[in-house]
């Protein structure tokens, strides 16, 4: 795969860092609880992080979860589309986008509390882990530039 500056970019994914983050993905979506709302957090992060692979891929699993267009299309702007998203959702969006983005080297009290508002601790403890997930598969698939659709392994 050569990227836009020339430079090649290997496909490979050692099976072993792929079993892994296969695992720590499936566990924190089965945590979370609410498959509709993981593709959408889920969404969100690779939105921010500019990954069409992930985009690709989890606009039709959240579509396949229920979630319809309307609703899909509005999450890039889902501070503004209160209608769009319940009080639960928006909280999980606020602090996957603390998460991701880390503006100020940390997540602020107020998103984190917010959140904790919305889910029990246990509920918590998957949807960081479920940002942190996503966040590592974006930087692995925007480094190795995986176009959307394409096989990643």
């Amino acid at each position: 795969m050569t990227g836009s500056d020339g430079s090649t970019r290997t496909s490979h994914l050692d099976a072993e860092v792929r079993t892994a983050m296969q695992a720590f993905s499936a566990a924190a979506k089965k945590g979370l609880g609410d498959p509709a709302l993981a593709e959408m957090v889920m969404i969100r992060a690779s939105q921010l992080n500019h990954c069409a692979f992930c985009l690709d891929m989890h606009v039709k699993l959240a579509r396949k979860h229920g979630v319809d267009d309307d609703r899909v299309q509005l999450l890039n702007a889902w501070e503004e589309a209160e209608e769009a998203f319940s009080e639960r959702e928006r909280a999980a969006f606020a602090l996957t986008d603390a998460v991701t983005v880390l503006t100020d080297g940390f997540v602020p009290d107020e998103v984190y509390e917010r959140a904790a508002e919305h889910f029990d601790e246990a509920g918590l403890a998957h949807l960081v882990g479920l940002i942190t997930v996503i966040n590592s598969w974006n930087r692995l698939m925007v480094t190795r530039r995986i176009a959307p659709g394409a096989t990643a392994w």
